[in-house]
């Protein structure tokens, strides 16, 4: 996990990089404490763990970051959770659909052509032109229905 966890930040350095972007140490840890959690997480738990090792670090420190780590699409924001996710792939500007759990609050991304296509043909129909896109479905994970 933590070589992937490397490759992933490594992947972003160089993304950064080629879009002429400032990779800050702050906004690597950030994404690095994302990466590492594994799940959802809200900026001011973020901030917590942040302070461990940067005790100057305030909620705007953190803001900051998570705004620049959404810009350049190395995260997701789960809106019904107020909360944040690192992305499972940085390749493309992807459109995302999320599975969230609403006993263990687990978050996992998913990528299904066949949603995004169905969501362009509606909007193509409807004269709409989508920006962004977030599809959320709660229920409850393989884990939690067998406990």
């Amino acid at each position: 996990m933590q070589a992937n966890i490397q490759s992933l930040l490594e992947q972003a350095q160089q993304m950064c990089e080629t879009r002429g972007a400032r990779f800050t140490i702050t906004r690597k840890k950030v994404l690095e404490l994302m990466l590492k959690h594994g799940g959802a997480i809200s900026a001011y738990d973020l901030l917590d763990k942040l302070k461990e090792t940067d005790t100057a670090a305030k909620p705007p420190t953190v803001y900051r970051a998570l705004d620049f780590l959404l810009e350049q699409h190395f995260i997701h924001r789960v809106e019904s959770q107020n909360a944040f996710i690192a992305c499972n792939d940085f390749s493309d500007t992807h459109q995302l659909q999320l599975f969230i759990c609403e006993k263990c609050q687990e978050v996992q991304e998913i990528h299904s052509p066949q949603i995004q296509q169905s969501l362009n043909d509606q909007a193509r129909l409807n004269d709409f032109q989508i920006k962004t896109q977030t599809v959320e479905a709660r229920g409850l994970c393989h884990h939690c229905r067998v406990d």
